[in-house]
């Protein structure tokens, strides 16, 4: 079976539930956003028939195709998808009371301006996460507001704001020294602080940092996301941030709601996520290392 990606002209009126265009699993290839216009008239060419785009859509439906957007994931290589499945089956069994010692750290983005999602493809139901139906890509900057925040089983951090890009003085004079070391000293020794591997989290001034205040980092495996659980509390800042009425408009709007929003969080909504640990770490071996649902 051949897929294909197909951008939705704005013009399309169609209803937004599920939009697939099937995608060579080789190499996808791109039609233009007069897709179902195109196919109408080829059929019609073809048969002597007129047909409509709704019957083009109703047909692909008829043999199990369904329009979705692609899940965006970051690149793995065989190397990443090793580190991940020791990683996840050495944390597999812990339990909630381990996790309830962890510290979820990360970075995200936010701005006024958001990423255009209008790519769809045609694909069969339960193969979301298949390598054929995601595409993967790197983050990437924009103008707006970078965020730093914290995540612990009952608690949070205050939300670091900051437009600048981050770096190993502000992550250690900043985020280390007003906010995890708050956190380590009220629990103790079993505190764990959970951060990746971008460059100014392992900078030798922050290693120093974390060795003079006896805090303990946990091993993360690079390229692995969809094993932290704060990334879905970003998604719930992300909509709490798009239900806003009215919305944000300029950047001090935006830095306003951001902090606000992020106090609104339910905090059984972030304990849920991190109790889900278990099951991620079970989802990484079923795969083995590659994408998981999460």
């Amino acid at each position: 079976m051949i897929f294909y990606v197909v951008e939705l002209s704005d013009d399309w009126n169609v209803d937004v539930p599920s939009w697939k265009y099937p995608r060579n699993l080789e190499s996808p290839r791109v039609s233009s956003p007069g897709f179902g216009n195109d196919s109408k008239l080829m059929l019609s060419s073809a048969t002597g028939t007129t047909v409509s785009k709704q019957t083009v859509y109703r047909r692909l439906g008829h043999i199990g195709l369904y329009a979705r957007r692609p899940v965006r994931c970051v690149p793995l290589t065989a190397t990443h998808c090793r580190l991940r499945l020791a990683w996840s089956r050495e944390h597999a069994l812990w339990t909630p009371q381990q996790w309830s010692c962890v510290m979820f750290s990360d970075e995200s983005r936010f701005s006024l301006q958001s990423d255009s999602r209008r790519t769809f493809i045609w694909r069969a139901p339960g193969t979301r996460y298949q390598q054929e139906n995601t595409i993967e890509r790197h983050r990437y900057g924009g103008a707006g507001w970078l965020v730093w925040g914290g995540i612990i089983l009952g608690s949070r951090t205050d939300l670091y704001v900051q437009s600048v890009t981050m770096t190993g003085h502000i992550y250690r004079d900043v985020i280390l020294e007003q906010h995890v070391r708050l956190f380590r000293g009220a629990m103790g020794a079993e505190f764990l602080f959970m951060d990746d591997n971008v460059r100014p989290h392992r900078a030798n001034i922050v290693d120093e940092c974390l060795q003079s205040e006896e805090i303990n980092r946990m091993d993360w495996p690079a390229y692995s996301p969809d094993l932290n659980p704060i990334e879905h509390v970003w998604d719930m800042l992300g909509r709490r941030i798009a239900a806003r009425q009215p919305p944000p408009t300029c950047l001090p709007e935006l830095r306003r709601s951001l902090l606000d929003e992020w106090c609104n969080i339910p905090q059984d909504q972030i304990d849920i996520l991190i109790l889900s640990m278990p099951r991620r770490c079970k989802a990484c071996i079923a795969s083995p290392g590659r994408h998981t649902p999460y």
